[in-house]
């Protein structure tokens, strides 16, 4: 098997559970797989997902309480909506661009391993709450910007890994802390799963951040103007505090980066953190 064919495969898988062991079989054959870096290849505009959870606007995603036991699962569910959209979006990284180095489709498959992995935890502590994938409604957000960079690799390094999933790096201790407030089992269960994916969240931006820089680097860009201007052609978001300075550290931005992003405003109140 090829790897960059064994992940438009998978892409286009519907069912969850397939997709998961799809991308487990492609990293468990990683050192076999060959890579065909020069072909191009072409998909449906849109990833292989399952009929539910019906998508909705962000602005239409029901809010609950996470102390109580629909809310508690609300929250989780929509963490794995987000793992699940972004195992489609490392197989994209992955089949989608042509003549790049070997080890950069090797990368997006690594990534879309371990959030496979991530997306099968949190269906299974799902499955603790009497709930499973597709039962409550979810928006798209993740996926849209993927579309909107779909011909721009550049581009789609910048808004996906750098700034999307770096979002995901802030939001997560916040989760984490209201979770730890609930202080149940189920709770904290969370917590610790979501101390798994910070970690391996780190590592995947880092590899956003990587391929980024090394392809200013070849086509010659200044990587800061660059950014601000894919944000605006692309629609990516305004950046708003509170940020994880030291994850973000970790993932490899530059201290001018991180000295870069916006205050906190001057009445001391934290700006929502990214919604999940």
């Amino acid at each position: 098997m090829e790897l960059r064919h064994g992940a438009l495969a998978a892409f286009t898988l519907c069912d969850p559970a397939a997709k998961v062991a799809a991308v487990q079989d492609l990293w468990a054959q990683r050192e076999v797989l060959q890579v065909d870096c020069a072909r191009t290849l072409h998909s449906p505009p849109e990833p292989g997902r399952p009929p539910l959870p019906a998508l909705v606007l962000p602005k239409d995603v029901p809010r609950r309480s996470p102390y109580t036991a629909e809310g508690h699962a609300a929250l989780v569910h929509s963490i794995a909506h987000i793992e699940f959209n972004a195992i489609n979006l490392a197989l994209d990284a992955a089949w989608r661009f042509a003549n790049l180095p070997p080890d950069y489709y090797r990368d997006w498959l690594r990534v879309a391993y371990e959030e496979s992995q991530h997306f099968t935890l949190l269906a299974d502590h799902l499955a603790t709450l009497g709930h499973a994938y597709g039962d409550f409604p979810a928006h798209d957000g993740l996926w849209t910007m993927a579309e909107n960079t779909r011909h721009d690799v550049v581009a789609r390094m910048a808004l996906v890994p750098r700034t999307l999933e770096a979002r995901g790096l802030d939001a997560t201790p916040i989760i984490q802390a209201k979770l730890r407030k609930v202080a149940s089992q189920p709770a904290l269960q969370a917590v610790a799963i979501l101390d798994t994916i910070l970690r391996e969240e780190v590592g995947h931006v880092a590899i956003g951040n990587h391929w980024y820089h090394w392809l200013c680097a070849r086509d010659s860009l200044d990587s800061d103007s660059f950014h601000s201007q894919a944000g605006k052609l692309y629609g990516g978001p305004s950046l708003k505090p509170p940020f994880n300075l030291a994850a973000r550290r970790l993932a490899g931005f530059t201290q001018q980066e991180l000295d870069a992003l916006p205050s906190m405003p001057a009445d001391g109140k934290p700006a929502p953190a990214f919604t999940v």
